[in-house]
């Protein structure tokens, strides 16, 4: 029997993600996961209630992303419900001084892995085995004229990608460049780089 009976958070080289390990129990029937609890997630650091859930469905060798909103960008919840991806983020926040970094991650159906991904990241991720669902909890209200993102393979970004011939939306391909981005837009703005632009 496997049994990991609390949830708990680990962050990472970049302030603001996080990593969950949801409540998870298997014994003869089979198992039960919980990947989401308000009290505890506001405890680990994460609050708000969620905008809209969703989830996508992929084959192997898809590249999805690097999305994020120019205005009010969106908290993500997100985790692989079957399959193995690898789930690739990256900092746009103003003034962050991890601006422009990135950080990959496995997420699949047998880690269990929840990414929290704060406003401000552009995300993304490439399917690595055969099929693979991904599930999404957001926060924070969809914009769709500020829908956006960067292309996958911006040489600025320095992203190692395992797919060389990914299977891409049209959209997807012919998203900006991180270097356009960054002489255009500068950077993204958060709640937390509001607050700092007021204190200073």
């Amino acid at each position: 029997m496997l049994t990991n009976n609390v949830i708990h958070a680990d962050t990472l080289a970049i302030e603001g993600i996080k990593v969950i390990q949801p409540f998870y129990m298997e014994d003869l029937r089979g198992y039960f996961l919980k990947w989401y609890e308000k009290d505890i997630y506001t405890e680990l650091g994460i609050s708000g209630i969620p905008s809209e859930d969703f989830e996508t469905c992929s084959r192997k060798g898809v590249i999805r992303g690097l999305h994020f909103q120019i205005t009010k960008p969106q908290a993500k919840l997100v985790r692989v419900v079957f399959g193995m991806v690898n789930d690739v983020v990256v900092d746009l926040r103003k003034g962050s001084p991890t601006f422009g970094k990135h950080l990959s991650l496995e997420l699949s159906g047998d880690n269990h892995r929840v990414l929290y991904v704060p406003g401000g990241f552009a995300h993304g991720f490439e399917v690595l085995s055969e099929t693979a669902i991904m599930s999404y909890k957001c926060f924070g209200k969809y914009v769709k004229n500020a829908d956006t993102g960067i292309c996958y393979n911006s040489p600025g970004l320095g992203i190692r990608w395992t797919t060389q011939e990914p299977i891409m939306t049209e959209k997807d391909r012919n998203l900006m460049s991180f270097e356009y981005f960054v002489d255009t837009i500068g950077g993204l703005e958060t709640e937390a780089s509001l607050n700092s632009e007021i204190d200073n």
